[in-house]
């Protein structure tokens, strides 16, 4: 599992301490690792593209090395030679774990045997069937009386004796009665067919609850096996890390990515870490942004509350993105009675987060101290910069919002693209929705995400590199930053991009300019501050 460098390596210097997983730059020996580990790959029959990650460690002797993991299974395995082991192996094919899913899976073959049988499906159809019929038979009835009523009337009108009229009212009992009898009994089928369905249904309902209890029993169970390391010698079972720091059970999967699975081996074998990565290899999947060769951060969901546990004992880098400044200078643009529009800069938040960092909102409430309302009318992403809307009231950001839904405000943006474009302008259109397990990663999903559109057009190419300019007409989280980075959208990042593309000292994104009807005056205002990039 240890592998010693086969390239030369004294001339590389080690990190004065281990690397931030969730933001960070690449190390050399990173570099030099992922390579020589993609290289294996390449001699591996492996069928879909994956998440690796490597990890620079020192032995007890002082020798370094490396370690590799991958991210869940490897062709359906998860175990092999040159890679570390899980931290706890669910594939013993005698074990509780596969003795428990066989049981599951028996759970889910008797409901498939009920609901596809002979049987079921008949119970089905001949409910269907008497229901259309005694709808049918209403509407039947239904016109049936009518006509028999406009026949009386007509009667009536010729003139009737007392005895016609009273044969004509018994007539016309008579028929009401028999229809109703009628209806009864034809409702009497329905629910007889009815509770003969019901009675398939509850068991199926009861199978299904049973395979929830031992779902989740299962899980439970499976994550009570992970017994996590860190590097003060303390030991914690997953799910107790999940519940001191996001008081919740652990999705599904955790455990299993690249990130614990090297630090686990590390600390088992007494190897000092020094500095870790995690690449993508292989074809890129459909709905996320994962590039062959490109360096990843560790995902949120799963990872953050195991790495924050694992790393413990470490001197580790801290994540910027945890970090602003208390105050910080705020251009502003324009600014009036009723609004302001300021400058933001790149690394400040437009609202508050989870954690107490310095934000636009916050600026607005100590500038601005009797202003009512939400004050901040839209967003950009904390490394976005440019031109952002606050209302000094709650009618004038009711209004701006207003402006906001029915697309009235223009904004256009100025980004720098890692990659060539060969076409001057275009359309994309790829439909957005948050990656539930790895937020705030977005995903492109047609069927669960919502319509994202965005115009843009190339304005300088630089060998490798195109500045565009992005209109877009919908505002969707990460839209500009998806767009741009998706294989079917431009195949080209944001400089900067930590999220989809390659980190640099800044997000390469600037709102440059913003059009929008003045709530007051009606006038349309429109505000531009040039990208300095």
């Amino acid at each position: 599992m240890f592998h010693p460098f086969k390239q030369h390596i004294s001339t590389v210097s080690l990190p004065s301490r281990f690397n931030n997983p969730f933001y960070y730059t690449v190390h050399p020996l990173c570099e030099i690792a992922a390579k020589e580990v993609q290289n294996y790959i390449e001699t591996l029959d492996v069928k879909e593209g994956k998440m690796y990650g490597v990890l620079v460690v020192e032995t007890s002797k002082g020798e370094l090395g490396y370690l590799a993991a991958f991210s869940g299974l490897l062709n359906g395995i998860n175990k092999h030679p040159f890679f570390v082991p899980p931290i706890y192996d669910l594939l013993l094919p005698d074990g509780y774990f596969k003795e428990e899913e066989s049981n599951i899976s028996a759970i889910n073959a008797e409901i498939k045997n009920i609901q596809s049988s002979a049987i079921y499906q008949e119970a089905i159809r001949a409910l269907k069937e008497e229901k259309e019929q005694y709808s049918l038979y209403k509407e039947k009835t239904k016109t049936l009386l009518k006509e028999a009523k406009i026949a009386r009337d007509e009667k009536r009108k010729q003139g009737l004796t007392d005895e016609q009229q009273a044969e004509m009212i018994r007539e016309s009992q008579f028929m009401k009665a028999q229809c109703k009898r009628e209806e009864i009994a034809r409702k009497e089928r329905v629910e007889e067919k009815q509770s003969c369905l019901d009675e398939w249904n509850k068991k199926v309902e009861q199978l299904k609850s049973e395979r929830k209890r031992r779902s989740a029993e299962l899980q439970g169970w499976l994550f009570d096996q992970y017994t996590l390391r860190n590097n003060r010698g303390e030991t914690k079972s997953m799910r107790s890390v999940f519940e001191e720091v996001v008081s919740k059970t652990p999705p599904g999967g955790s455990g299993e990515c690249a990130g614990p699975k090297l630090l686990q081996y590390a600390y088992i074998n007494k190897l000092r870490p020094i500095v870790m990565a995690e690449f993508w290899w292989g074809e890129s999947p459909q709905n996320e942004i994962r590039k062959e060769g490109v360096f990843y951060p560790s995902c949120n969901e799963k990872c953050k509350p195991i790495l924050s546990f694992m790393l413990q004992g470490l001197a580790v880098d801290e994540n910027p993105l945890d970090n602003s400044p208390s105050k910080i200078e705020i251009e502003v643009v324009f600014e009036d009675d009723y609004l302001v529009v300021v400058n933001k800069p790149s690394g400040v938040l437009s609202v508050p987060g989870k954690q107490s960092l310095f934000s636009i909102y916050q600026w607005a409430k100590e500038r601005y101290p009797d202003a009512d309302g939400p004050l901040v009318v839209h967003r950009l992403d904390m490394d976005t910069s440019g031109l952002l809307l606050i209302a000094k009231t709650k009618e004038i950001h009711k209004s701006l919002q207003e402006q906001f839904a029915n697309r009235i405000v223009s904004k256009k943006y100025i980004a720098l693209l890692d990659g060539y474009l060969s076409l001057d302008k275009g359309t994309v259109s790829l439909p957005l929705c948050c990656d539930p397990t790895d937020r705030p990663r977005q995903m492109v999903n047609y069927e669960l995400g919502k319509s994202a559109i965005t115009e843009y057009e190339v304005i300088e190419r630089r060998e490798q590199l195109t500045k565009v300019r992005f209109t877009p007409h919908t505002g969707r989280t990460h839209q500009l930053r998806m767009h741009a980075a998706h294989h079917k959208g431009l195949n080209a990042p944001i400089v900067g991009d930590a999220l989809y593309g390659n980190k640099a000292e800044r997000l390469y994104l600037h709102a440059e300019k913003l059009s929008f009807i003045h709530p007051i005056n009606k006038e349309l205002i429109t505000l531009e501050v040039k990208a300095n990039f």
